[in-house]
């Protein structure tokens, strides 16, 4: 069962999941990690529905490891998100995590992600309201 709140308001949680740039370029630090989804045709922060009674970082953990791979370490609380799905509340509290280890692997949900510069996950991101976390997510991290 999937949790929601006592005004019926959908539960959600997730993560603006960055790394370290691997091999990194004057001005890219770190790269952040956006999942493609088929059924949406849609690329987003990995986050997914709370099940009735989990902890909301808890629940953006397991979805950050179900939709991507990968472990992460939380960080800074980032702005909750707020819209209408299918016409019904929805309420998404989010977190910076940095990936610490793991590895993709294509499932039902989550088919591709990729791991890119802040600037061009914001214009890779299909919703506005997904736009804003990456910058919540430098300012939290001090980063330009």
């Amino acid at each position: 069962m999937t949790a929601h709140d006592g005004n019926g308001t959908l539960l959600a949680a997730g993560c603006v999941l960055w790394r370290r740039t691997p091999t990194p370029q004057p001005g890219q630090t770190l790269e952040i990690c956006l999942v493609h989804r088929p059924k949406y045709d849609d690329w987003s922060h990995p986050k997914g529905k709370l099940k009735r009674g989990e902890d909301a970082l808890a629940g953006a953990l397991r979805e950050v490891r179900e939709e991507t791979g990968h472990d992460c370490t939380p960080g800074a609380v980032l702005p909750t998100v707020r819209y209408l799905a299918n016409g019904r509340p929805k309420k998404v509290s989010y977190w910076a995590a940095e990936a610490t280890s793991g590895a993709f692997t294509p499932n039902r949900e989550v088919d591709r992600v990729v791991w890119l510069p802040p600037t061009e996950a914001r214009t890779r991101l299909t919703q506005p309201r997904d736009r804003t976390l990456v910058d919540a997510l430098l300012d939290a991290l001090h980063t330009t």
